[in-house]
């Protein structure tokens, strides 16, 4: 999930993994426990959690917890991509400005603790407040204040007219936690978050072993939209490789596999006449980013010329071969991307493909030269790119070994490629530390928006230094425009503007994918983007 003034979600992932016995992960070492032990399913995943505390996190590991710990005052219902109340009984904008939300009665957190207008205003003002690198809160860039007249009613004060609000109150920016639990200064622990059960979602975390092992039981005390859990006990086990949950699935260790799984992987168990594989709509994309004041000739360089670095970001554009990527590292299970919105969604254009290359998708060496030559630059230029395959599946090797070889057979650039463990990762990308490197993307909600704020907007999750007013103004009118053919043509102005200056040089686009046991009822994947174990049984 990552994000920005409104984002989009999650650095890529979406992450809450299912493993069906309760496997214990510790580097590369695993240890089973049966199935009787564990009395309910496992689910088991390969992706990371930066935190359980909705104000430090901002990725899919994280949000496939919260989803299933905390309460939202707007929902996706199974099967729907459009939000709806979920602990409130009604939701509306009172004028272009104002939304205004009631509350059920008689709400509680899981310890006892009543859930009341005054916890919603503590669960966004903190996020704000906390302001943690890491955290959603660039999604509340639109939140002047929150009114809360009385126990039930909260009234948020936006900036400026936002179509998407609503959305945003589903969004990893949206769960809302117990002021008596939680902290309004700093981040809580993991530890304090279990210990004083502030949950008031599905479930409620009964043990809690971070990237190791949660185990989850229902919680009778949820009012919301989706309803009573399936299953009562559910245990998620991480893994460190996609080749021990594949094993783990194959040998029925695992109830459901979701994240990640290499393509090979899930090619191979299509096969299996003992599983079920589900395929969801597409919404993840995997893209380079910039730093503007590292990369060659950036604002920190003591060579900086904007001039140039523009140049070097161009000819990137034009050498890279995205088929060639999705086809040899993913056997297609992405495809192409051109543009930071995917295909599907309303506003989409391909800028990518008909600005750079040789105007049809493909790599054109002979224009990168030429874009090169143009702005002076002489010789090869030297690009260090970061990558994190323990977040991004471990065909990110193959992935980044393939770009740096299209950009050095071009002959214009000398590219240095490393990987480092994404919870450090996480941390020294915002740090001016990598002048170009790997980051994907899944979407908080089903909007070209969430791929464009988080992204551009002037405080975004990128942190890339790149601060562009024409676009940042293209994105305020998007977001407050009513008039879907007018939004529409917002959208497809913010992302030619981008791709003419190159924030993020957009890669592929995929889609989801989980793979199950036979005996699995309820596995869906929708156009919500959020995996829910409370719809799973066997």
């Amino acid at each position: 999930m990552a994000s920005v003034t409104k984002w989009g979600k999650r650095g890529i992932a979406l992450g809450a993994g299912a493993a069906a016995t309760a496997l214990v992960l510790t580097g590369c070492a695993s240890s089973s426990v049966s199935d009787t032990e564990l009395n309910g399913l496992s689910i088991g995943t390969t992706d990371k959690i930066t935190s359980l505390d909705p104000a430090g996190s901002y990725d899919n590991g994280s949000f496939a917890v919260q989803n299933q710990v905390f309460p939202f005052l707007m929902n996706t219902p199974v099967g729907s991509p459009d939000v709806e109340p979920d602990i409130a009984t009604k939701a509306e904008f009172t004028n272009p400005t104002t939304y205004e939300v009631t509350l059920k009665d008689g709400l509680e957190f899981a310890n006892g603790n009543k859930l009341t207008s005054s916890d919603v205003k503590f669960s966004f003002d903190r996020e704000l407040k906390i302001n943690n690198e890491n955290g959603p809160q660039s999604l509340l860039a639109n939140l002047k204040s929150i009114d809360t007249p009385d126990d039930t009613t909260v009234v948020f004060n936006l900036d400026h007219a936002d179509q998407t609000w609503p959305q945003v109150l589903s969004s990893p920016a949206g769960p809302i936690v117990d002021e008596d639990v939680f902290s309004a200064t700093k981040l809580t622990s993991a530890d304090d978050i279990v210990k004083g059960k502030a949950f008031a979602g599905q479930y409620q975390i009964s043990s809690y072993k971070e990237n190791q092992l949660i185990q989850y039981k229902v919680n009778p005390k949820y009012d919301g939209v989706l309803g009573k859990a399936k299953t009562d006990e559910v245990t998620a086990n991480y893994f460190t490789k996609e080749t021990d949950l594949k094993l783990a699935v194959q040998k029925g260790d695992v109830d459901v596999a979701y994240r990640s799984l290499t393509p090979t992987d899930i090619s191979d168990l299509r096969k299996d006449d003992k599983l079920t594989v589900t395929d969801g709509p597409g919404g993840e994309i995997r893209y380079v980013v910039f730093n503007f004041k590292t990369q060659p000739f950036g604002t920190g360089q003591d060579d900086a010329d904007e001039a140039k670095a523009l140049a070097v970001r161009q000819a990137a554009a034009d050498v890279v071969d995205r088929a060639a990527l999705a086809k040899e590292v993913y056997n297609d299970t992405f495809t192409p991307l051109y543009s930071m919105v995917p295909d599907g969604l309303t506003g989409a254009v391909q800028p990518f493909k008909d600005m750079y290359g040789d105007g049809d998708g493909g790599p054109d060496v002979s224009k990168a030269k030429k874009t090169l030559a143009d702005a002076g630059v002489t010789g090869k230029v030297q690009l260090d790119i970061q990558y994190a395959p323990d977040h991004y599946g471990s065909a990110s090797d193959d992935e980044y070994a393939l770009l740096k070889t299209q950009l050095e057979d071009s002959g214009l650039f000398t590219v240095n490629i490393q990987s480092t463990v994404y919870t450090t990762y996480a941390q020294e990308r915002t740090k001016d530390a990598y002048p170009e490197y790997q980051l994907g993307w899944f979407p908080d909600f089903s909007d070209a928006d969430n791929y464009l704020s988080p992204f551009f907007t002037k405080e975004n999750f990128v942190q890339n230094h790149y601060d562009d007013s024409v676009i940042q103004d293209l994105i305020a009118k998007e977001q407050a425009e009513s008039d879907p053919d007018k939004r529409a043509d917002l959208i497809e102005q913010a992302q030619e503007r981008e791709a003419s200056q190159i924030s993020t040089l957009p890669l592929l686009q995929g889609k989801s994918v989980a793979v199950a046991s036979k005996d699995v009822k309820g596995l869906q994947l929708d156009a919500s983007f959020k995996f829910r174990y409370a719809t799973l049984s066997k």
